[in-house]
């Protein structure tokens, strides 16, 4: 076990989850709570920021190990939701809107994972 890691870990998954609360509390505000935007907001953000991380570190940065677990793990980590994305699921599912549960879980994966491969095609386009 590293304890700098650690630190840094932790240091960064308190300002991805406070970015968390802030994106939510904002987006509820917006939009309401009826449908968990705010869940589907910060994950389809974060896997376009983790794409735009991990191939700016590939390309140009030179991030060692505290600072890639500060930014991955950290971050990201305490700001992308997906233990809340399930229970948002099963709380869809629950009320019976189980064409919204579906609709909101191959939305948010779809989303999400072009996200992330429009944050590598971005960064890659400025950096390369």
């Amino acid at each position: 076990m590293n304890w700098t890691v650690l630190a840094a870990v932790a240091a960064g998954g308190a300002v991805g989850s406070a970015a968390r609360y802030i994106v939510t509390v904002l987006i509820q505000r917006t939009f309401g709570t009826g449908f968990p935007w705010w869940t589907m907001s910060v994950n389809v953000t974060g896997s376009f920021i983790m794409g735009v991380i991990v191939t700016s570190i590939a390309l140009r940065w030179s991030v060692g190990q505290v600072g890639q677990a500060f930014l991955m793990i950290g971050i990201l980590g305490g700001f992308t939701t997906f233990s809340a994305f399930s229970l948002d699921v099963a709380t869809l599912v629950e009320r019976n809107a189980t064409a919204a549960a579906g609709g909101y879980v191959l939305t948010s994966v779809l989303l999400s994972i072009g996200a992330l491969f429009g944050g590598i095609a971005l960064t890659r386009a400025v950096l390369v």
